[in-house]
């Protein structure tokens, strides 16, 4: 094989993206640097994955053609430290083969020497012992074959190149010390040298290597290390994407390495994918936004894929939407994952309570003129923490905001379909909003933590779904007429009249107009008395929600305790945008569920 064409490359590419797929478990195992959060696996094959459709859409591509939309492909689709670097290596070989039909082992040495220098010029601070080493000696390989024996047939170019890929990945842990404390060797170097196999093992034999169906090697935990300085104590893998007419890609970097580490800006000079490990997403967002637009926004958090990739008791993982009301310690406390709705106020974008607080969001609601909108996450936030945890539990439960308010169910439902991983998904629809999702989460979350059986927990969530309630009042009816979600006279009727709306949620997962509280005057006896006549029987779980009115809240809880009786457990926490958008700042919000008989009294 003297010349490498566009079907020949794709079928390779395609064989080593399968490679990658398959190994996706394994990379999580050993994923100790730059962080030991246990997430290489699932952002190399989510990175590479999302090209397989692409490559597998023409059996007979044009290869500059074929190399200029991979490289945008794994750009838009890069994850973590290693997609970003993949994708950056990509988009220098794609520069250095233009508009080729075909390439000699010559050409291709050369693209690859582009790609390699265009993959370090992307990172802050270049480490050995990781990918960027690996990429280099394959590059070298080739060069010296080419130079040195005039080697002019791809098939040993690629076996050798391989080997000395191979040697180089072995030669991570004498690099890194990180590496050599745990006895492994760097996760996306090794993903790298899988891709490099799987295309070699194509050109050896013209056999594709089959892509699993699921991550076929066993589940193990993640070795449990510490990652040593670099970014160790950082909460936020953060990414996005800048667009504009000319970015200054070293400026970039430069400003964000003043906040953070781990720092990736992979692209050209109208699109550039931007990598950052720091503890306040807005400010790297904010950086960013100075130098261009921004899409494609995530910030995930690495604390909580350290500890979920550790946890060896838990036989399922619990995660939900920001739609989900739940104090931050039992976040905390029960290990909840969240994927955050977006928030979007005129041009600027935020991730709901990761990038913007619910104090912050209140603030700006209460200041500006321009009404935000809420948007359900992208299917990529959806999948990216599904393969994850998927790949660290046997099972995943997952609790959406009702799918009669928000299509973010469907979404959950349809980002699991194309997960691959060995852990099964479960997409329950809460039929429910704010608090009384999030008590639905909770109650999950505690039975994950106690170590019950999924199949128990399910069989819970399908009882409790129906008579957990939730209720509101909300601050000023303008903002829900300003969102559209009323009509304006009916905020005429309701000032003339001196009438305060209640809402909740009905069985079938609607939100709708409960009755009317008569004036403002007393507001939080009369809502207490309200909600206390419609609660259910026996003893109960309270959660109260706020916006911005703290004190008001605790006396709404006290309200409540004195009329519902037994009251097993109660919390008071503040409500986020996606609620909070359709009322306003001094909307208040209660949830009740069916106490757990191990409650047995107040905590």
């Amino acid at each position: 094989m003297r010349r490498l064409g566009g079907e020949q490359l794709r079928n390779a590419l395609i064989s080593g993206i399968h490679r990658v797929i398959g190994e996706q478990d394994e990379l999580n195992r050993i994923n100790v640097f730059p962080v030991a959060d246990g997430d290489t696996g699932t952002n190399l094959s989510l990175s590479v994955g999302a090209a397989l459709p692409l490559l597998e859409r023409d059996a007979s591509p044009h290869l500059g053609t074929l190399l200029a939309a991979l490289a945008d492909a794994l750009l838009d689709a890069s994850r973590g430290n290693s997609g970003a670097i993949l994708a950056q290596f990509f988009l220098g070989v794609s520069d250095a083969v233009g508009e080729r039909e075909n390439l000699t082992t010559y050409t291709f040495g050369k693209a690859v020497a582009a790609g390699a220098e265009f993959a370090r010029s992307a990172i802050a601070e270049p480490r050995e012992g990781t990918m960027l080493s690996v990429i280099a000696a394959f590059g070298r390989s080739i060069r010296r074959q080419v130079a040195d024996e005039d080697q002019e047939d791809f098939r040993p170019l690629f076996d050798s190149a391989l080997a000395a890929s191979e040697d180089a990945l072995a030669k991570t842990p004498e690099q890194l010390d990180v590496l050599r404390r745990a006895g492994v060797v760097d996760a996306g170097a090794q993903g790298f040298v899988a891709l490099i196999a799987g295309m070699t093992g194509f050109l050896r034999d013209g056999r594709i290597a089959e892509r699993p169906e699921r991550a076929l090697t066993a589940m193990a935990p993640a070795l449990v290390m510490e990652a040593g300085p670099e970014g160790a104590n950082l909460q936020y893998c953060i990414e996005c994407i800048v667009s504009a007419a000319d970015i200054d890609r070293r400026k970039l970097r430069e400003a964000l390495s003043a906040i953070g580490d781990s720092v990736v800006v992979a692209g050209t000079a109208r699109k550039a994918k931007v990598h950052a490990h720091a503890d306040d997403p807005e400010a790297v967002f904010a950086i960013a936004r100075r130098h261009g637009s921004l899409s494609s926004e995530k910030a995930d958090d690495m604390r909580q894929q350290q500890d979920s990739s550790r946890d060896t008791a838990r036989r399922f993982a619990v995660i939900t939407d920001s739609a989900a009301d739940i104090s931050d310690t039992d976040l905390e406390d029960f290990d909840i994952h969240v994927v955050p709705l977006r928030i979007q106020f005129g041009e600027h974008a935020f991730l709901d309570k990761v990038s913007l607080t619910n104090d912050a969001f209140f603030a700006r609601l209460a200041a500006t003129d321009v009404h935000p909108t809420t948007s359900q996450p992208a299917l990529g936030d959806y999948r990216r923490q599904f393969q994850f945890l998927a790949s660290h539990y046997p099972d995943v439960v997952s609790i959406s905001v009702s799918a009669r308010a928000s299509g973010t169910f469907q979404a959950a439902q349809t980002a699991a379909g194309h997960v691959d991983a060995t852990g099964r998904i479960h997409v329950i629809d809460s039929h429910n909003a704010s608090l009384g999702q999030g008590q639905l989460v909770v109650h999950a979350a505690r039975c994950a933590r106690d170590g019950r059986d999924v199949e128990d927990t399910l069989d819970d969530l399908r009882r409790l779904i129906p008579v957990t309630q939730s209720f509101a009042i909300i601050g000023d009816l303008a903002y829900a007429v300003r969102g559209g979600r009323v009509p304006g006279w009916v905020k005429s009727v309701a000032d003339l009249l001196n009438l305060v709306p209640v809402i909740r949620t009905v069985r079938d997962g609607r939100v709708a107009t409960a009755g009317f509280l008569f004036g403002r005057r007393n507001r939080l006896r009369k809502f207490a008395r309200f909600v206390s006549r419609r609660a259910i029987d026996g003893p109960v779980d309270i959660a109260v929600g706020h916006a911005a009115c703290p004190d008001d809240a605790r006396r709404l809880e006290a309200h409540l305790r004195e009329r519902l009786g037994t009251v097993a457990r109660s919390s008071v926490t503040e409500i986020g945008a996606a609620f909070g958008v359709h009322g306003g700042p001094d909307t208040l919000v209660v949830a009740l569920q069916p106490a757990r008989p191990a409650d047995g009294g107040a905590d």
